[in-house]
């Protein structure tokens, strides 16, 4: 009889569906873009981009200036409805930023063949309003900052419409780690994009412009020219948004 019980529960747990769990997705539906130990996957300048102790870490010298802004362009595809996390430190003397539903340039005849045009969340070692972490701005095209860190607002044909305030500057300067990681996150969703610092909601912006909204393109990690700096990522991981 005992021997009859194992056998029918062995049948049992033998008969029941399993679920296998892509080793490359999370249970919450993330799925990684960066394996921790080398850059592939990603497409940049050497001159520039390594990785360090785990973590991308995108570097510029007075011995190895930048020739414009460079970028680490992921060549998984491109992403439209998703959201984006990883953490993010920087140097104080230079800024940086993330480029979503943007336009790698290639121009074949271009010296640096690593440009990106497009949405941008800007990257920051500072606390202090309007130059912090979390505005977006139009790289490469003609709008300059279109949302500022704690706005809500949207883009009309005739310009950009603040309808609130989402995070004052008192706020953002507690929330910011300086010299630390810092996590960010981009919601983008039809013609709306949310920025999150730390798990707040610091910028809400659409784009009602339909001649200028974007709405799918590359990723990439920014590093600016200009005075030396470098800029380190980890926890890349985005999540599909049906």
């Amino acid at each position: 009889m005992i021997r009859r019980t194992i056998l029918a529960l062995a049948l049992a747990a033998f008969c029941q569906p399993v679920f296998a769990q892509s080793s490359s997705e999370s249970a919450d539906g993330y799925r990684s873009l960066f394996n921790g130990k080398d850059l592939s996957g990603w497409n940049g300048d050497p001159a520039y981009w390594s990785v360090k102790d785990g973590i991308i870490h995108g570097e510029t010298t007075s011995d190895n200036p930048a020739k414009g802004n460079t970028f680490l362009i992921w060549t998984g595809g491109t992403a439209k409805d998703f959201e984006l996390k990883l953490e993010f430190r920087c140097t104080a003397d230079n800024n940086s930023g993330i480029q979503y539903r943007s336009k790698h340039i290639t121009d074949s005849s271009a010296k640096n063949k690593w440009v990106v045009r497009g949405y941008q969340h800007e990257l920051r070692n500072e606390v202090k309003f309007p130059n912090v972490s979390g505005f977006i701005y139009d790289e490469g095209g003609k709008r300059g900052r279109i949302c500022l860190t704690g706005e809500k607002a949207s883009w009309e044909k005739d310009g950009k419409k603040v309808q609130e305030t989402l995070i004052e500057a008192a706020a953002y300067e507690k929330l910011f780690k300086l010299n630390d990681w810092n996590e960010v996150t981009i919601r983008a969703k039809g013609n709306n994009v949310q920025h999150f610092m730390n798990g707040k909601l610091v910028l809400d912006f659409t784009d009602n412009d339909p001649a200028l909204a974007l709405s799918e393109g590359v990723i990439a990690l920014q590093l600016h020219a200009g005075k030396p700096m470098w800029t380190e990522f980890r926890n890349i991981r985005i999540k599909d948004l049906k």
